[in-house]
């Protein structure tokens, strides 16, 4: 099978934006381009969804906190209806139409919801708004999850460590830029008219695919180097196959990856790392719920006004994405480069038992606040670009299927238990000690999954690099 090129394009001039981005990321000169289109892609991508993150979360609250389990049971259900479309999307066409596909049609899917808040009454709003909640949950976590899969097929483990916190610094811009649009201007101009920004901005991300693609092709023009994700420790390691059967499909915008439908979900349960990534998104998801849980009860305590909810929801949305962005430029290349995946991904679950003890110990509005700030901080600025770090040495039909399928489905299905294991608890009369106790137990087994699956790509890393330094050898 034709190998996926390792990601330079053309060489460019040097000059003031490539002298600032090497002292950022360490970027080199052939992979300045690619990486501005794979920044502008995501932050679009975000921006379109933090326009319509507080819409969701206000809608939520409208339709009772008491019912905010039944529409995470709505948007699981949702993930494994869309799964197999999807799959079939990746199996029979090329890399550049079906995420152009994907993204398409969640567009026009907000066309369709302009049209349903506009045209239903009072009462009927309440349903729409959930239905929003549920789709909105439904498009956060597939257009990252492409988005992602994208990049961790374009780049190798080497670079990722280099590029992938300021790409996850693209994304922080971009919420910063949507939470600001909404918490500006939803007062003036209503939720619904908001919905048309998200829609242009993900034209804005059709046209970077296009871009990226066209990229792509010229870099094989240029002879990159080989670089296949299904051959040597990687592929072979993570799917329990031969490395030759883990490379489906090589020439990434032309050739469609094909296998099977249900490849995502069968090779995440057949392989030991697979699983590991399974655990580690399920752990990291119910903590996750939980927390959200207390701060929906807060805002429906404090905040009688849609208008004020939503824009407290921004608003926190951009106090953390402020944060966060300073640790995506000055820190996360760092510290990847300096200690490891395997300490990096450890960072997160540390600051949840951390965080989830001092809830245990004082249950109060402050407390639960700094949690969840420290938890979206740390998230974001470190365990996302190295949670997508432990995908780069895998194959490139599991790096499209089977990360879709632990990103969406996995991720709602810890969505799942925290929601309903929230209610439980409560209904029992337990507080938010005996659930921050609880929580604390789950962060520790979570860091002890971390460390280990940090370790192991660290060692399919190697050997992926090894098995390419041998094939480039005469």
């Amino acid at each position: 099978m034709p190998s996926e090129p390792v990601a330079r394009a053309p060489p460019v001039r040097d000059g003031l934006a490539l002298r600032l981005m090497s002292r950022l990321c360490a970027v080199q000169p052939d992979e300045l381009a690619l990486l501005g289109w794979s920044w502008l892609l995501v932050f679009s991508l975000m921006s379109a969804y933090y326009v319509i993150r507080p819409i969701r979360d206000e809608m939520g609250v409208q339709g009772g906190v008491e019912n905010l389990q039944w529409l995470f049971t709505a948007t699981l259900l949702a993930m494994l209806a869309l799964n197999p479309a999807f799959a079939a999307l990746v199996r029979r066409m090329p890399r550049r139409r079906f995420i152009s596909v994907t993204y398409l049609f969640f567009a026009a899917n907000l066309l369709a919801f302009v049209a349903a808040f506009t045209l239903a009454s009072p009462a009927q709003q309440v349903w729409v708004g959930r239905a929003f909640f549920v789709w909105t949950s439904v498009f956060n976590l597939f257009v990252v999850s492409v988005f992602w899969a994208l990049m961790v097929d374009v780049f190798d483990p080497a670079q990722g460590k280099r590029l992938f916190g300021f790409l996850a610094a693209g994304a922080t811009v971009g919420a910063i830029v949507g939470s600001s649009i909404t918490a500006s201007l939803v007062e003036g101009v209503g939720t619904t008219r908001l919905l048309f920004a998200s829609i242009a901005l993900l034209g804005v991300a059709v046209a970077c695919v296009h871009r990226l693609a066209g990229l792509s092709t010229a870099l094989a023009r240029h002879g990159g180097a080989p670089h296949d994700s299904g051959t040597g420790g990687g592929g072979a390691a993570a799917t329990g196959g031969s490395a030759g059967a883990g490379s489906t499909g090589g020439g990434g915008n032309g050739t469609p990856i094909g296998g099977s439908v249900w490849a995502g979900l069968t090779h995440a349960v057949r392989s030991p790392y697979l699983i590991g990534i399974c655990a580690y998104m399920l752990l990291f998801s119910i903590t996750s719920t939980l927390l959200y849980f207390e701060q929906a009860g807060i805002a429906s305590q404090h905040f009688a006004d849609r208008a004020a909810r939503t824009r407290f929801f921004a608003s926190i949305d951009l106090a953390v994405n402020a944060a966060t962005l300073l640790v995506q430029l000055f820190v996360t290349a760092r510290v990847l480069r300096r200690y490891g995946v395997a300490v990096t991904a450890s960072v997160l679950p540390v600051l949840s038992a951390i965080g989830f003890a001092a809830l245990a110990i004082a249950p109060t509005v402050t407390v639960l606040v700094l949690a969840q700030v420290s938890r979206r901080v740390g998230n974001f600025g470190l365990a996302r670009p190295t949670r997508e770090l432990l995908f780069t040495v895998l194959s490139r039909e599991d790096k499209y299927k089977a990360k879709n399928a632990i990103d969406t489905v996995v991720y709602r299905t810890g969505d799942q238990v925290g929601s309903w294991s929230y209610a439980l608890l409560g209904s029992a009369g337990l507080g938010m000690t005996v659930i921050a106790l609880l929580a604390v137990a789950i962060s520790l087994a979570w860091l002890a999954d971390s460390f280990w699956l940090g370790r192991r790509q660290e060692a399919m890393a190697r050997g992926d690099a090894a098995h390419r330094e041998h094939a480039q050898q005469p």
